[in-house]
């Protein structure tokens, strides 16, 4: 799979994704640091790659229709320390194999994930 890391993660996050074997940039690598949601979510659209990110703005299913976009991945944690993403991420990871990113919105907790298709 193909994924975007949106500027509000860990480099590591990056890191893990392309360690599973995944096509994995940052939107920090294109120098889109500070560029508006609407401008990141073209340039997945583009490049065809599902975002990861802690925006929840972009759970917003008027705003980012799931079925527009090769996926959207949102992680809404309590704690949003790098361990715990980390942790979170690698959990997402097992998700994978057993669920459609694909146009859908996976809304990420610390316990479980929502997906909407």
């Amino acid at each position: 799979m193909r994924f975007k890391v949106d500027e509000n993660l860990p480099v590591e996050v990056t890191e893990l994704l392309q360690q599973a074997g995944h096509d994995a940039s940052t939107v920090v690598e294109q120098h889109l640091g500070g560029e508006p949601d609407a401008t990141v979510a073209s340039l997945c659209q583009r490049e065809k790659r599902a975002l990861v990110t802690l925006d929840t703005d972009f759970a917003d299913i008027r705003a980012y229709p799931p079925q527009q976009y090769p996926g959207l991945i949102v992680l809404r944690l309590r704690v949003q320390d790098r361990p715990r993403v980390l942790d979170t991420v690698t959990h997402v990871l097992q998700a994978f194999p057993s669920e459609q990113l694909d146009r859908h919105l996976w809304i990420v907790e610390e316990k479980r994930i929502r997906i909407r298709g």
